[in-house]
């Protein structure tokens, strides 16, 4: 008897087939962790529900756009402006209007550093706090 198992053993050919059901075990329990792990990063959110309103406030406007050219004019979102006081003017009707204003200051290369600090002085003496400077990328 102990030699009839011996000897089936011995007519048995080589593997021909890859056995699959390990892969798949192993896929699904990465799917499980991933499924887990996935809804345990959405609960960390809060969930809020915003109340609703019949009347909103206007949409917020857009930045001022201060062009400063290299003989020292300004240009206020493209169309010329002369003297400090017409800034001012602008600045203030800016600060007045429905949300917070924003300045960009884009000033030629050329141009003199101390025009652009004053541009931003006047800006902040007007109460608008967000500035930014543009430059080019090249």
């Amino acid at each position: 008897m102990g030699a009839s198992v011996g000897s089936s053993r011995g007519r048995r050919g080589g593997i021909v087939g890859i056995n699959v059901t390990p892969m798949v075990d192993v896929m699904l329990v990465l799917l499980v962790i991933m499924m887990v792990s996935a809804t345990y990063i959405v609960s960390r959110a809060l969930k809020v529900e915003l109340p609703k309103s019949a009347s909103s406030d206007e949409a917020a406007q857009g930045p001022i756009t201060v062009t400063i050219t290299k003989e020292g004019t300004f240009l206020v979102n493209q169309e010329p402006v002369s003297g400090d006081a017409a800034l001012t003017s602008l600045f203030y009707k800016a600060r007045q209007a429905p949300g917070e204003p924003s300045l960009v200051v884009s000033a030629d290369g050329q141009a003199q550093h101390r025009w652009v600090v004053h541009v931003i002085d006047l800006a902040k003496l007007q109460g608008i706090t967000k500035f930014a400077i543009s430059v080019s990328s090249e």
